[in-house]
């Protein structure tokens, strides 16, 4: 067993290396971890990987705070949790400050005109790869036709189609019960006792929550603050499927309806995103600090953005967290649930229509600029872009520093 002093170094090296999406980092945590240092057993590692698949949030994140918590209790969990983030979240905050102050350069418009057709690509690699993974049943099949259509077309709010999508999942399971119960520790807490425990943890977290958030508001005013923590809190518990499942949410609420950011914008940080460490759900930091960046507030643009940012990136990831400490103790039993699994399966095919609309966004952004012109360069890198990704199996961040390179070049060109 390591020291904490221990842990905490490799928590800290794995915030700075934690690139390649969920799947790169828990190859990262597996090889590290389990074949290297053998922190955790094999078995262990995959059930609490299953068990925080089971979870809305960044399942890898939160894999790190399990073994953390694991390895060393309350203070292990925090530190893996928040050092999975906060060197990813340091790098966004001044990405986003370069967008948002000098995105108006032409050597900054530049490159990001070339990352557009690019994260479109990314998107539609996204898609593809869950697809083909997901979608192996008729009935997995429809529920993905039935969310991209109840999105695109009759616009039910996401959090509904997340709810549906697990309410039938898991009544269509085949059996709602513990099987194979074993003489675990775990096994001797009674219901009664979880219960007392589950609830103690609700009360704290809803302090943690409440208490800075509403010290932040109370001096600095409700607009946009107290929007920007009711909404990422909501967004933070339906983010099942990883962030190309939330973001078409998010980037309906914050494009359309609260006007934080354009959908250029919107795009920018997804591809920004796309190139920091930590999980891809970062993003929603980059709608926070434009939401203050472009809110009249009083104070000024960059004060208010970077509370925007903060309050944004703290509600997003304390309920990860929350979820991890609640349920660390009991991750065997809840891990034979079966209903729970059933449920999960169906939120996993219902979130491939919700990343399909996703790829609509960005794609009528991109291609159409708001015209019925074709772009028909932005095509051709979209195509390019997605060859390579499936044919070479190339970094992300490799196809969205080509995407950058693509955009210079054309302004030298033009």
């Amino acid at each position: 067993m390591p020291t904490f002093s221990e842990a905490l170094r490799f928590w800290l090296k794995l915030g700075f290396i934690s690139f390649g999406g969920p799947s790169g980092q828990v190859a990262i945590m597996q090889h590290e971890l389990v074949d290297q240092r053998r922190w955790i057993g094999q078995d262990a590692f995959l059930q609490a990987l299953n068990f925080c698949m089971l979870l809305p949030g960044p399942e890898a994140q939160q894999l790190a705070t399990y073994i953390g918590w694991k390895l060393h209790g309350l203070k292990g969990g925090l530190a893996a949790g928040i050092l999975f983030v906060l060197p990813g979240a340091f790098v966004l905050y001044g990405l986003a400050w370069i967008a948002a102050k000098h995105g108006d350069m032409a050597v900054v418009n530049a490159v990001f005109s070339g990352l557009k057709p690019v994260v479109v690509a990314i998107v539609i690699h996204a898609l593809w790869r869950v697809a083909r993974r997901i979608l192996t049943t008729a009935k997995a099949t429809i529920l993905a036709v039935a969310a991209f259509a109840a999105l695109e077309v009759f616009h039910v709010p996401f959090p509904l189609i997340v709810l549906g999508a697990g309410v039938i999942g898991w009544l269509t399971s085949r059996k709602n019960i513990i099987e194979n119960e074993t003489a675990t520790a775990e096994t001797f807490d009674t219901p009664r006792r979880i219960s007392a425990r589950v609830l103690r943890m609700i009360l704290i977290y809803a302090g943690l929550l409440i208490v800075p958030v509403g010290t932040v508001i109370a001096f600095t005013g409700p607009e946009p603050f107290l929007v920007i923590a009711r909404f990422f809190t909501q967004a933070a518990f339906v983010t099942f499927g990883g962030a190309y499942a939330v973001l078409p949410y998010v980037a309906e609420a914050a494009v359309n309806h609260f006007h934080w950011l354009s959908p250029d914008e919107m795009i920018n940080g997804l591809a920004l995103a796309e190139t920091t460490p930590g999980p891809l759900i970062l993003v929603l930091q980059y709608v926070g600090f434009f939401a203050g960046w472009n809110a009249n507030s009083g104070m000024s643009p960059l004060t208010a953005a970077t509370i925007g940012a903060v309050i944004t990136t703290y509600a997003t990831f304390l309920p990860s967290i929350f979820f991890i400490l609640t349920g660390a103790p009991y991750i065997e039993r809840i891990a034979r649930i079966k209903g729970a699994a059933g449920a999960l399966a169906a939120i996993t095919a219902a979130v491939v229509g919700v990343i399909a609309t996703l790829a609509v966004f960005f794609a009528r952004e991109v291609v159409f600029k708001q015209s019925a012109a074709i772009d028909y360069a932005a095509v051709c890198v979209i195509v390019v872009a997605l060859g390579v990704l499936i044919r070479f199996k190339l970094s992300l961040h490799w196809v969205v520093l080509a995407g950058a390179l693509y955009g210079l070049a054309c302004m030298a060109l033009a």
